[in-house]
């Protein structure tokens, strides 16, 4: 049931709204993981970021695609959690330790060892609509526990226009999407953070200067 819902929910009304109510422009999509273990690693100003992402995967990925999401918002009540779980299918995350001896990206790990590829934002939460946020060391952490996981850089431009955070209605908007060259971890977690960093600002310059005609 929940392979069919998640099909539904991405196959028609997902795709349905990246393709008819926003212009989605990507560049180096053959850059993009034909299998797992990887990792989609993006900027995030919306909701709508890992529905765009997922929507650039052939629907026959869909089980092993899921995007890494904050536990405490997502299953903060029952349905949901259901529906998160389920049908978005996230890989749930928490933030905090409630222990000292807790493995926080425990989850993560699981999931690539299963072959997943995980949509994974490391910003953390929603930042201003198109401006790059402080980019978290967690993406070094999980790189350095599966150097050999690809972990592809994702720049956005537009979701956060289309749907901007605290709000409901989606504008219609043009978003652009530039996929990046695999990085692998290269046994220094402020190098490899520094080399996503730089990986995404070119990202970000080659949308500025992009002509799509």
């Amino acid at each position: 049931m929940g392979a069919l819902l998640r099909l539904l929910f991405y196959g028609v009304l997902v795709r349905g709204v990246v393709l008819i109510v926003l212009g989605l422009n990507v560049r180096h999509r053959e850059r993009l993981p034909t299998r797992g273990p990887a990792i989609l690693a993006a900027n995030h100003n919306s909701h709508l970021d890992a529905m765009a992402l997922i929507s650039l995967l052939p629907l026959r990925l869909l089980p092993r695609v899921r995007p890494v999401a904050a536990a405490d918002y997502f299953l903060r009540n029952r349905w949901l959690a259901w529906f998160a779980l389920n049908v978005v299918g996230i890989v749930p995350l928490n933030r905090q330790r409630q222990h000292a001896h807790d493995d926080l990206l425990a989850p993560v790990a699981e999931a690539l060892e299963r072959g997943d590829i995980l949509i994974f934002f490391p910003e953390g939460s929603r930042g201003e609509p198109e401006q790059l946020a402080e980019f978290k060391t967690g993406l070094a952490r999980i790189a350095e526990r599966r150097p050999d996981v690809p972990v592809i850089p994702v720049y956005t431009y537009g979701l956060g226009k289309a749907l901007p955070k605290g709000e409901w209605m989606i504008v219609p908007f043009f978003v652009d999407i530039f996929v990046g060259e695999p990085l692998r971890f290269d046994g220094d977690r402020g190098a490899y953070m520094e080399r996503y960093r730089s990986a995404m600002a070119a990202l970000a310059l080659e949308e500025k200067h992009a002509d799509w005609t």
